[in-house]
């Protein structure tokens, strides 16, 4: 039974074609692996030594002369978490919101806007950490891990694409995401001045990406078709073949199956209320 269930678990990761559950598996393997390294150097006497080297060497680090010699790192970061609240959460947002992101956009964007909410978020970090001075003195013993900002990407994104989705929290009740993702926002630019400005900065980093992505989008330009190959050929059809475009949506419609979806789920909306919903959230 349980090595039915871990197969379930690995096809569901790295067969199911969802870079959803491949992202989130990635994320769990390289927290079992560090952690596992961890404790092994431990009982054999060890002084940490291998697992900190190894962090060093999949996080990004603040000082920028340094990410030459370590630019893959600005990659491998955003799969790595240490401590288990801190992958526990990262993972419970990416699922929840990716869900939603999934059920309105296609494969190929999620991997984008995760890849590049991180990436910008780790430029930002740099940033920060090499001119602004109160952070300039501890670039040089500062690193960058963990993919809440890849995470906040997803969030923005997904908030500012269908701002009135509305999911229950335990204390808060029904909220919508524009409310969420806000509150979240809000609390990295305060959380600037705490203990752990970094990650606060590349939170603010994927949360712009996210939101500069679904705006681009919305406005017709897809930047995740940015590294498509273009065809040499294209085929004009004329304007007049073309069938007259409704393009009025009633806002009331929207509203009324956005709250179908907070009492029933998305999976109780019909086909017509689906695309509904995303030509809306394209306007």
């Amino acid at each position: 039974m349980n090595r039915s269930i871990f197969s379930e678990l690995y096809n569901k990761a790295f067969r199911s074609g969802n870079p959803l559950f491949l992202f989130i598996g990635i994320n769990i393997i390289v927290f079992i692996a560090i952690n596992v390294f961890t404790l092994g150097e431990f009982l054999s006497g060890g002084q940490g030594a291998g697992a900190k080297w190894l962090l060093k060497h999949l996080s990004v680090p603040a000082y920028y002369e340094e990410l030459p010699f370590k630019f893959w790192t600005i990659i491998t970061y955003m799969f790595v978490q240490r401590d288990f609240f801190h992958i526990l959460f990262n993972m419970l947002w990416l699922y929840w919101m990716g869900r939603i992101f999934m059920d309105f956009l296609n494969k190929k964007q999620f991997i984008f806007i995760y890849i590049s909410g991180g990436i910008t978020g780790a430029l930002l970090y740099l940033l920060a950490y090499n001119t602004i001075p109160v952070f300039m003195s501890s670039a040089s013993n500062s690193i960058l891990l963990g993919a809440s900002a890849s995470v906040m990407a997803i969030v923005v994104g997904t908030a500012t694409l269908v701002p009135d989705y509305t999911i229950r929290l335990m204390f808060f009740g029904n909220v919508k995401l524009k409310y969420l993702a806000l509150a979240y926002f809000f609390l990295d630019i305060i959380g600037m001045g705490g203990g752990n400005p970094g990650g606060s900065i590349s939170h603010i980093g994927g949360a712009l990406m996210g939101f500069i992505f679904i705006k681009q989008l919305q406005n017709g330009n897809d930047l995740s078709k940015l590294f498509d190959k273009k065809s040499k050929l294209k085929v004009v059809k004329p304007t007049s073949a073309r069938a007259p475009k409704n393009d009025f949506t009633d806002q009331a419609v929207i509203d009324s199956i956005l709250d179908k979806i907070s009492k029933s789920g998305y999976d109780s909306l019909s086909k017509a209320e689906k695309e509904q919903l995303f030509k809306a959230s394209k306007k």
